[in-house]
């Protein structure tokens, strides 16, 4: 096989979905589920915390590097056969369901608590925020979630067809 710049994208592109879908998976199936038995104000404590951990350039090679993997692999398939639309489909996933949302609907929540001083909450304050920011969250990371599944398993089926000349 010769690796080619066009191959060494795609490859980049399923690789970076594929880390991006196992972060939001892996999330979804262990965090959430264990932050759901926390109080109030730990979770709002662990969700700051978390919020500003995240923020550093391994995540930000993954959410943003998928992104542009995917539009340049998309691009050099172009007039490529199937495997230029399946790319295509999940470039459009990734951007509207994965980053959009992201941007759009977690992002905003997670502004709202970092200015939140936790420690001049009550229980009722606290835990009304909670209810309200998670419900929210974990609606907008759930969307994300599939749509990076998603937007893996087309990138990665593009890499097996047959490549129109």
């Amino acid at each position: 096989m010769i690796l080619t710049t066009k191959t060494l994208l795609l490859f980049a592109a399923i690789f970076l979905t594929g880390l991006s879908a196992g972060l939001f998976y892996a999330w979804q199936v262990s965090v959430i589920p264990g932050t759901q038995r926390i109080s109030d104000s730990s979770y709002l404590e662990t969700m700051q915390s978390i919020n500003k951990a995240i923020l550093n350039p391994a995540f930000f090679l993954i959410f943003f590097g998928c992104l542009l993997a995917l539009g340049a692999a998309t691009a050099l398939h172009y007039q490529r056969g199937t495997s230029f639309w399946l790319l295509l489909a999940a470039f459009l996933i990734y951007l509207i369901g994965t980053f959009g949302v992201t941007a759009f609907g977690n992002v905003p929540l997670n502004d709202q608590l970092e200015v939140l001083n936790l420690t001049d909450l009550d229980a009722a304050k606290s835990g009304a925020f909670r209810q309200t920011y998670e419900r929210g969250w974990n609606w907008f990371h759930l969307i994300r979630t599939g749509c990076s599944v998603l937007a893996f398993l087309l990138a990665l089926l593009a890499a097996f067809q047959p490549l129109k000349a």
